[in-house]
């Protein structure tokens, strides 16, 4: 199935598996919208994709924060202004905070929601009538976590316990519309998620290429088939 000319909008696009992700539709000859809180950030990170993959006129980056719905909407209005349409969005905007719930501050509860589950939801919401219209893709970049819970986690276990479900409720409401919709839910990544620095100590992970390659395949499904939920972790744990 060709998916060269297709329009993609990430959420935090600009670091981490977003960006992997990016790279991967940029050189496989698609449009790509990126988002981040900061203006600078986007623009930054679209630059150095675009000169990466020689694909300048084919990236943009957007000032957008997932928490609030407006701030979606304008980026999706911003994509089609830019490229003329939406074909696929991808909710990968996330953060964690992990502690004790003894330690566990209201602030540090709501911005993890906000941020992983609302900001899902924002995502879709502000996208369907554009998904719908082009019998697109929707895909959310859950975690492990989301099955998985445990100590320390609850504020992460609670918003991709979340995602999870609420990736799945979606994919039932909108099938009729033949858009589809996947939950993707990796192990560890390397990344500098929660303070970690990728190193050579980080090989034995998955790697944001990876998950790169795992969306363009998903894209390139024949439109019969739908894996709805995708369970991915590094072969081999690390040795001690």
């Amino acid at each position: 199935m060709s998916i060269e000319h297709k329009v993609a909008l990430i959420t935090g696009g600009t670091k981490g598996i977003g960006y992997g992700i990016a790279e991967a539709l940029l050189r496989a000859g698609l449009k790509v919208v990126i988002t981040s809180r900061t203006e600078t950030a986007a623009n930054e990170a679209a630059k150095e994709l675009a000169s990466k993959t020689n694909t300048n006129g084919c990236i943009i980056g957007v000032e957008a924060d997932v928490r609030f719905l407006e701030s979606q909407q304008a980026a999706v209005s911003q994509a089609i202004s830019t490229f003329g349409k939406l074909d696929i969005v991808i909710a990968n905007a996330g953060l964690g905070h992990f502690s004790s719930i003894e330690e566990l501050t209201p602030n540090h509860w709501k911005d993890v929601i906000d941020t992983n589950l609302t900001g899902a939801y924002n995502s879709i919401k502000a996208s369907v009538e554009e998904l719908k219209a082009s019998k697109g893709y929707y895909i959310t970049i859950s975690s492990l976590a989301g099955t998985n819970f445990f100590a320390g986690g609850s504020a992460y276990n609670a918003s991709k316990f979340g995602v999870t479900g609420f990736t799945q409720a979606v994919m039932l409401d909108l099938r009729k519309y033949g858009v589809k919709v996947t939950t993707i839910m990796p192990g560890s990544v390397s990344t500098h998620f929660n303070g970690n620095e990728p190193s050579e100590k980080d090989a034995w992970k998955i790697q944001i290429e990876d998950i790169g390659t795992l969306v363009i395949d998903l894209l390139k499904m024949n439109p019969r088939t739908l894996p709805s939920k995708i369970e991915v972790r590094p072969t081999t744990p690390p040795s001690h």
